[in-house]
């Protein structure tokens, strides 16, 4: 592959220094593939809203037929311990979160690292609409028209060495921003991971929106994961750090209650939690008491089992 001489890149060419946290990562992350190869044009903020309408797409193939929830279920019924551990109080507490300026720092086992703007990592990539079902180790679930772009697209600009066997994903820590995290609630910062054929699975969603509108805070803006065949705490929220690593992660439940909550986090309805059953769930929008079995995989076991051939399911949940 050609590479780029730095010293013969012209001013007019350089991403200003405002839109980076850290000059020296930038420099690292540039190295070797030339910057137009990477990063957006220096103009890419104008592109990217902060809120309001998104351009999208619609992709029927990985959407379910089920009828998405409403848009208030979707925004006042959250988990986002940052904010607190009621359902109701992200979206009351999450006006303090400020997703401008934003920056995603990437590291670990790549060839490509540094610090890049919110902008950087979402100008190359067409947003599509995917409407997955949503399911909550606490037993209540949803239907939620997410807007994105597959994981998999992102981690292909970083080019992972062949060292990198997962990807590790983390959370904003700012107690100042996210009250939730003044308390001993969790080991912050949230960190959660995928073994990077789970990152790479055409699923795998990189969310920046819903209902065709950018996400809200509580829903966890900027950008958050979504891997549809998990549990919904695998979804890491307002994620600032990307980090390829070849030893399987510390996630934050994990960490917290591993006799609860472990690495993969796949639906199952045949692994209990503790303290409740996983053979059945809630609805949300289909009354207090209407329940529906839950589906392996959450419905999506014909495009993922195969990850999981030969493993213990009960062993490794």
């Amino acid at each position: 592959m050609r590479k780029t001489d730095p010293s013969r890149i012209r001013p007019s060419e350089i991403t200003p220094r405002s839109v980076f946290m850290d000059r020296r990562s930038v420099l690292q992350g540039v190295a070797g593939l030339g910057l137009a190869s990477l990063l957006p044009a220096a103009d890419a903020q104008a592109d990217v809203p902060a809120a309001g309408k998104l351009s999208y797409t619609h992709n029927a193939r990985y959407s379910v037929s089920e009828t998405p929830n409403s848009l208030a279920d979707i925004t006042s019924y959250n988990n986002f311990y940052e904010f607190g551990t009621d359902k109701s109080d992200p979206k009351e507490n999450a006006g303090t979160l400020k997703t401008r300026p934003w920056s995603i720092k990437v590291d670990g086992e790549a060839e490509v690292k540094g610090t890049f703007t919110i902008e950087d990592i979402l100008k190359p990539h067409p947003l599509e609409e995917r409407i997955y079902r949503f399911r909550c180790v606490e037993a209540w679930s949803m239907v939620v028209p997410w807007v994105g772009f597959p994981l998999a697209d992102l981690i292909k600009r970083f080019r992972p060495t062949s060292k990198a066997k997962y990807v590790e994903l983390t959370t904003l820590n700012d107690p100042r921003q996210m009250p939730g995290e003044r308390l001993p609630i969790l080991d912050w910062p949230y960190v959660e991971g995928l073994r990077m054929d789970e990152a790479m699975h055409p699923l795998t969603l990189m969310v920046v929106g819903v209902y065709g509108e950018v996400l809200p805070n509580q829903n966890g803006a900027p950008l958050r994961l979504i891997v549809p065949w998990k549990y919904g705490f695998k979804g890491v929220k307002s994620i600032v750090r990307i980090r390829f690593t070849e030893i399987q992660p510390k996630t934050a439940w994990n960490i917290a209650a591993p006799q609860e909550y472990g690495f993969y986090a796949n639906v199952n309805p045949h692994h209990d939690h503790p303290r409740w059953s996983q053979a059945s769930e809630r609805r949300l929008g289909h009354g207090l008491f209407s329940r529906q079995p839950t589906l392996m995989f959450n419905g999506y076991e014909s495009e993922v089992a195969s990850l999981y051939s030969g493993m213990n399911l009960d062993r490794f949940y």
